[in-house]
């Protein structure tokens, strides 16, 4: 076993999250040595763009060149994941057998697939979509696929189901529950958005279970509840996991994430941070403690604790904001909704353009548009400034009409 004395920060995960924290410590002008433990063999990397289109040879989603590690002295290790922290001895053990120390520690560590429960889960032509190499096999295997099933009908599934369908597939979706995006649309707007899938060539089946995948060799069929569907390849995405097994190895508590305070420090262990995928944390926007997936959150977390160990301590309250590009349908949401709020569905100003107003106590709270970036971009405006608009606002206008019109703290500056 080696030890390698860094001290510092130490940044365990190396996707979007861990490289927000290590380039904001060295621009908000942290001197101490910056590490970044990661267990995948390649640089930070997008990923979005692995679920958008088929990447069928090399493809550069890095996030910025390895020279900007080097030039900033931030010591990149790929490859290396950790696999146990000691708190006690503020040390960390990497799976190459090395210890390193740490003054801070940031657990940027994401999510894993929710695995597929359902026999034949194993054959080949099965996957998952979660790594840059999961992208690069699927891409392959689209190639020559003729009939795809997509099991799971969430953001993942249905940007590749959309991908899928462009390199001249037949795809189907298959998704358990009774709509689509069941946890992050609302039942108002899924009518438009699924019409617009199955308008392009989508088969999607709702409301119904898998029962089995089975093929000689490989996967030939889906078994479902109402049916056998003919597949060459499946792709499945039925939700993600957090990955916060080290933290609860160490003693941390954990509760579908590691449990962290509003500046995003382990309620256990004010040492230790979490970031990202991986981090169940309060905020003003929601009821109780979330977990949230997203690019947005991943930066702003990063950023937000980076800057608390630079001296620059604030709670963490950034808009929660997401995206979703399939095929030609461009889902835009802005804000937390719940199951409680009332939903105002509202057309634009061309048939492609739809929007989505949450309101709670008579108070927008969220939107969620469809092609319609100008009114999405007016929503997280509206909201981050906390803007009160109600239902009354909004009748018959939109909220970027209400800014031109000098209602809205958007030009109220």
């Amino acid at each position: 076993m080696t030890s390698i004395s860094a001290a510092g920060v130490v940044v365990v995960g190396g996707g979007q999250a861990g490289f927000s924290v290590a380039s904001t410590l060295r621009a908000s002008g942290y001197d101490d040595p910056v590490t970044v433990l990661a267990a995948e063999p390649h640089a930070p990397y997008q990923r979005p763009p692995l679920s958008k289109k088929v990447h069928a040879g090399p493809v550069r989603v890095e996030l910025v060149p390895e020279s900007f590690y080097r030039d900033r002295d931030i010591g990149l290790r790929l490859g290396d994941g950790v696999i146990a922290v000691d708190p006690a001895a503020r040390t960390v053990l990497t799976r190459h057998g090395k210890r390193v120390s740490y003054e801070h520690l940031v657990l940027a560590t994401g999510a894993r697939n929710r695995p597929l429960p359902v026999p034949g889960a194993e054959l080949p032509g099965v996957h998952a979509l979660r790594s840059l190499d999961d992208a690069l096999t699927i891409g392959r295997a689209l190639t020559a696929a003729r009939d795809v099933v997509v099991i799971g009908g969430g953001f993942i599934g249905l940007e590749l189901a959309r991908v899928a369908l462009a390199g001249g597939a037949r795809v189907t979706v298959v998704e358990l529950a009774g709509r689509l995006l069941s946890r992050a649309v609302s039942a108002e707007l899924e009518p438009s958005l699924r019409q617009r899938h199955e308008h392009a060539g989508v088969r999607i089946l709702t409301g119904t279970a898998v029962r089995a995948l089975e093929g000689e060799g490989r996967v030939e069929r889906v078994v479902t509840e109402h049916g056998v569907l003919p597949a060459d390849l499946v792709v499945y995405g039925i939700g993600a996991v957090p990955r916060d097994e080290l933290a609860r190895q160490a003693g941390l508590a954990v509760r579908d994430g590691v449990l962290v305070d509003e500046q995003l420090r382990s309620v256990t262990d004010p040492r230790v941070s979490a970031v990202g995928d991986c981090a169940r944390h309060p905020h003003p926007r929601a009821a109780g403690p979330v977990r949230l997936e997203s690019v947005q959150n991943a930066v702003d977390q990063g950023a937000l604790v980076a800057r608390r160990i630079a001296g620059a301590a604030a709670p963490y309250e950034s808009l929660p904001w997401f995206w979703s590009d399939q095929g030609d349908v461009k889902l835009q949401i802005a804000g937390l909704r719940t199951s409680g709020d009332e939903v105002r569905v509202a057309p634009g100003d061309t048939a492609e353009r739809l929007a989505a107003y949450a309101f709670r106590d008579d108070l927008l709270v969220a939107v969620e548009t469809l092609n319609w970036p100008a009114e999405h971009l007016a929503a997280r405006r509206t909201l981050q400034r906390g803007t009160p608009v109600s239902a009354a606002d909004l009748s018959g206008t939109t909220l970027g009409a209400l800014a031109r019109a000098g209602r809205t703290a958007e030009v109220r500056r």
